[in-house]
């Protein structure tokens, strides 16, 4: 770290800190590099632009600001958002109007699943920006469970859990399958997976059914072994990252090197590649957080910001997060709050 550079706001003298907040704030809303004639309109003191000017330089020396451009206009460096974003960020209660449209989208919750997809759509609508959402894995007890036949080489088993969810995985049943053995198969689980959760599936069916094998014919253990193993190398029931809104960043005048950046930061989400990274930073605890840039690896190549709040279920245990993706030029103070307010709901949402 550059020991030139302060530590936190109050390191910086009362015009600097001032010049300073007001030029972020400009730059924030605008996104244009900020000149001194700028500040010399809204600053609380009348001094020239020369004696702002001079403020800036020592800014930019201090590696808070930068000059982009031959012009004497300046934009905060990373280093210079994180100082504003810890120090002078004023972030205050959630918009009336932003409230409401919030609770309209998510006011008639049914599975999960579908609360967290509408929580990631409004999200991007809202913020326009990119949505982040980090859903559970499953881990509901089961309910039911069933077999159904499509074709001889095809079958479904459809998994019913207490919380409502109906999911169902293809495999291949075994040759000269029956309804009769498909029926067993099934009266056979259900008589053991009740109360029981996914993750448990291949440990709890395993042991009965070598238990139980005088008592099944060939063709029902060899259906209970297929359909269950379907469950337990698929890879739905882990934890799923929702992403929407893309194109909120894509089409925000950036240059063909930023969209490629942006599209492969897009790319690795999809596929889960850094899901590891989410889960991580949705366990470090309470409260909304901000990772600008560089400042997190996910997002070092594209140079955007992330947003991020963890919510909890029943048991105060963080089980997801969500979050908003945009461009380092974010309006933090109005999205922290929206982001803060979504997480909220949807945790109350998960213990009701």
């Amino acid at each position: 770290m550059d020991p030139t550079q302060p530590q936190s706001a109050e390191d910086l003298t009362g015009r600097s800190k001032e010049v300073f907040r007001l030029l972020v704030e400009s730059y924030l809303n605008t996104g244009e590099p900020v000149g001194s004639r700028t500040l010399t309109r809204t600053l609380s003191e009348k001094v020239s632009a020369a004696t702002i000017r001079n403020v800036m330089q020592d800014l930019e020396f201090l590696g808070l600001l930068d000059a982009p451009h031959v012009s004497a206009g300046r934009i905060p460096t990373e280093s210079g958002l994180r100082l504003f974003v810890d120090g002078l960020l004023e972030v205050g209660d959630i918009a009336t109007q932003e409230r409401r449209e919030i609770d309209a989208s998510l006011d008639k919750p049914d599975e999960m699943s579908s609360v967290l997809d509408k929580a990631g759509a409004m999200l991007s609508g809202l913020t326009q920006g990119a949505s982040v959402v980090l859903a559970p894995k499953s881990e509901a007890p089961i309910k039911h469970i069933e077999f159904v036949s499509l074709a001889p080489d095809r079958a479904l088993v459809v998994l019913v859990t207490e919380d409502g969810n109906v999911e169902n995985r293809m495999f291949t049943p075994p040759i000269g399958q029956t309804p009769s053995a498909m029926r067993e198969a099934a009266n056979f689980l259900n008589a053991i997976v009740a109360g029981h959760t996914i993750s448990d599936l291949k440990r709890v069916v395993g042991a009965h059914v070598q238990k139980h094998q005088r008592d099944l014919d060939v063709l029902s253990q060899q259906m209970i072994t297929d359909g269950i193993a379907v469950w337990s190398e698929d890879k739905g029931s882990e934890a799923r990252l929702i992403v929407r809104g893309r194109s909120n960043l894509l089409d925000d005048g950036k240059s063909q090197e930023d969209l490629e950046r942006i599209k492969t930061l897009f790319d690795d989400l999809e596929q889960k590649k850094d899901i590891a990274q989410f889960l991580d930073l949705a366990e470090e605890g309470e409260g909304v957080k901000i990772f600008i840039g560089s400042e997190n690896k996910l997002f070092s190549l594209s140079g955007s910001s992330l947003v991020v709040s963890p919510y909890m279920n029943a048991d105060r245990k963080v089980i997801g997060a969500v979050g908003v993706i945009g461009p380092k030029r974010l309006n933090y103070g109005r999205v922290v709050p929206i982001v803060d307010y979504t997480a909220q709901l949807i945790g109350r949402i998960l213990r009701t």
